[in-house]
């Protein structure tokens, strides 16, 4: 097992042989590849730059950051915008991007974010790799890239010889192959506090988890509709997904939208609400 801290949070690697040489500078140069296009805290960082860029400006995109970019768009047009990736000069008013915030937001100031924001405002060349600025729009990927770092890193131990492994970057998880026993990667989905829930054990087999909570940070998803906190009972919600990135992606979205989206997409998830699961008909697929 290798382990560390990167793109603001820890990382595990659990995997099935020895460990080649190299292969922790590896998992950290390839953290720090992703740091440099799409970290907010990173004033330098390709998505630092898009949101500084001027009106009407295309920006190219590298491609990790435009595999990114492109499935963040495809979940936020097939949710109806519940997960918007657009929102990030709201999320920084109110304390979660990287400057300090040291008073509440005005009326007004979370109007402008809000007018500024919206997916449909983005323009996306896929065959050129490229971005248009529309004015004014603050890119914010924190519900979407870390799960992109969780496959890239699978993919990573992959390519090193190691297809049979247990990723987890900051709670969320990717398991590839099988363990040593020839077992799937069992992983316990986390209760928040104080809720009275039975434990639900995971086997990941080429599969991924991903959970969507405001218990750990406090009320810090942004409601698209709104521009603010999310105002609901629904305390945290876990995705399985073959790609960790979308499983990432979907709990944001289904955090905002609720059930009724889970059925649409055919999606295996869990709804945890503040004194019991909201959906457990949805946990009973995940248990399967």
């Amino acid at each position: 097992m290798l382990r560390g801290a990167a793109i603001g949070t820890s990382w595990q690697v659990r995997f099935a042989g020895s460990a080649p040489a190299g292969l922790r500078d590896a998992i950290e140069r390839r953290f720090a590849a992703i740091v440099a296009e799409m970290s907010q805290w990173e004033p330098s960082s390709v998505l630092s730059r898009f949101n500084r860029a001027s009106a009407g400006a295309w920006v190219t995109l590298p491609p990790d950051f435009a595999t990114v970019i492109a499935a963040a768009l495809d979940v936020a047009a097939r949710s109806d915008g519940a997960f918007d990736p657009t929102h990030g000069r709201a999320a920084a008013l109110l304390g979660f991007g990287a400057e300090a915030v040291t008073a509440p937001p005005s009326e007004a100031a979370l109007g402008e974010a809000r007018a500024a924001a919206g997916w449909q405002r983005l323009e996306w060349d896929s065959g050129a790799r490229r971005l248009r600025q529309p004015g004014g729009l603050w890119l914010d990927l924190s519900g979407i890239a870390k799960g992109f770092a969780v496959d890239a890193i699978a993919d990573l131990l992959r390519d090193h010889g190691l297809p049979d492994a247990l990723v987890e970057v900051g709670g969320e998880l990717a398991g590839r192959g099988l363990r040593p026993d020839r077992q799937p990667w069992w992983v316990d989905l986390e209760s928040p506090p104080g809720v009275d829930l039975a434990p639900l054990r995971v086997g990941l087999h080429d599969l991924a988890v991903a959970t969507s909570g405001d218990y750990v940070r406090g009320a810090h998803t942004i409601d698209p509709a709104t521009g603010r906190p999310l105002a609901r009972g629904t305390v945290s919600v876990s995705v399985i997904h073959a790609s960790a990135m979308l499983a990432d992606a979907w709990a944001t979205a289904l955090t905002v939208a609720g059930p009724p989206l889970a059925e649409r997409e055919s999606l295996a998830a869990r709804f945890v609400g503040a004194n019991e699961t909201l959906s457990p008909q949805l946990s009973a697929m995940i248990a399967d």
